[in-house]
């Protein structure tokens, strides 16, 4: 089969590698429908994060169920499903709790060893776990595969973001980032019954769809300033919940900045750069709260999924290029150069 392969920084390349096959009675074979590029692949992609050379990539998929294990008892050939980004076996306490991210048994797709998203085909332990089915008759239906995708990462993480913010009815939001994710943090926190939702970002087309998304008020500057224009939007009290979806020492700055005293960030964004930027004692003196990290997703997706069916929600605008497995390279290069916002794949 073809799958996504890195080899060194900004040398993404599609090669011929093995076919999948059943290694364990709890595996599944799935074809993949539908992948996409992650923000977060961009890090290996630029050097900032090690890679093998000849390691796959990707980890976001759904796709139709070709072979299963003889143990796997609730999927079946023919099946369509959603993979989480992380695939966990279901039976231990963290499963049980919901984090799922931290299962000792679990893994990402694309780690050495095991396939990536991006490619034709992919094998997934503890299939019957990790797997969540989805109505058959979508596969007909482009835009509702687009946003049945989301589930696999995005718009989970956006949701989780919101969820470690305290999002409520009638709360005032603001969502630090503007890539999918963190628009993807505006359809959780208008979801989630957010009354005023403020989107901090600097590209007009990207801010312009976080409208769409239900954000109220955007704000395009950036540090010191983006804190001041927070806290005059806010008759100067801040947001009740901030959503941090960037990582960078910076916007963890501005987030606590532009947090209400009592307020909390949920964080999401993958950190990377020189520092936290956090100062425990501003946070302590405003009772400021941190919660976020890694996204249980599959503990999500039954909460969200229902939403996405009926379009009560539609993330599927973040992909805003399309391509076939051949033109994943080019996918890169147009996400790094900000020439995309995300990139769906279509194997």
């Amino acid at each position: 089969m073809r799958a996504t392969v890195i080899h060194a920084p900004n040398d993404i390349r599609v090669e011929e590698v093995p076919d999948p096959v059943i290694q364990r009675s709890d595996d599944a074979v799935v074809r993949v429908l539908r992948a996409c590029i992650c923000g977060s692949d961009l890090w290996a992609y630029r050097g900032e994060s090690a890679r093998e050379a000849g390691q796959r990539i990707g980890h976001e998929f759904l796709g139709v169920v070709e072979e299963t294990g003889s143990e796997v008892s609730g999927l079946r050939a023919g099946d369509l499903v959603v993979a989480p980004f992380v695939w966990s076996d279901g039976a231990c306490e963290y499963c049980a709790e919901g984090l799922t991210t931290s299962c000792p048994a679990g893994g990402f797709w694309g780690t050495p060893g095991s396939d990536g998203g991006q490619g034709e085909y992919v094998r997934v332990p503890f299939a019957d776990a990790t797997l969540v089915a989805l109505p058959s008759d979508a596969t007909s239906d482009d835009r509702l595969l687009s946003a049945l995708l989301t589930l696999s990462d995005v718009l989970g993480t956006g949701h989780h973001a919101a969820v470690g913010a305290g999002v409520r009815p009638g709360a005032t939001v603001a969502v630090v980032g503007d890539g999918a994710v963190g628009l993807c943090g505006v359809v959780a926190a208008k979801r989630l019954g957010a009354e005023r939702i403020i989107a901090l970002g600097r590209h007009t087309d990207r801010t312009d769809l976080a409208r769409t998304f239900g954000a109220t008020d955007v704000v395009a500057e950036r540090g010191e300033a983006a804190v001041e224009a927070v806290r005059e939007l806010t008759g100067g009290q801040g947001a009740h919940s901030v959503i941090e979806a960037v990582g960078t020492e910076q916007s963890m700055r501005t987030a606590v900045g532009i947090a209400r005293d009592g307020g909390a960030i949920g964080y999401v964004g993958v950190p990377h750069g020189s520092g936290t930027g956090l100062d425990l004692g501003v946070m302590f003196g405003r009772n400021i709260a941190l919660r976020g990290g890694i996204a249980p997703v599959r503990t999500y997706i039954p909460e969200l999924l229902p939403d996405v069916l009926s379009g009560a929600i539609d993330p599927s605008p973040v992909f805003d290029l399309a391509v076939g497995l051949d033109g994943v390279p080019d996918g890169y290069r147009a996400m790094d150069e900000r020439k995309a916002l995300k990139v769906l794949v279509r194997p």
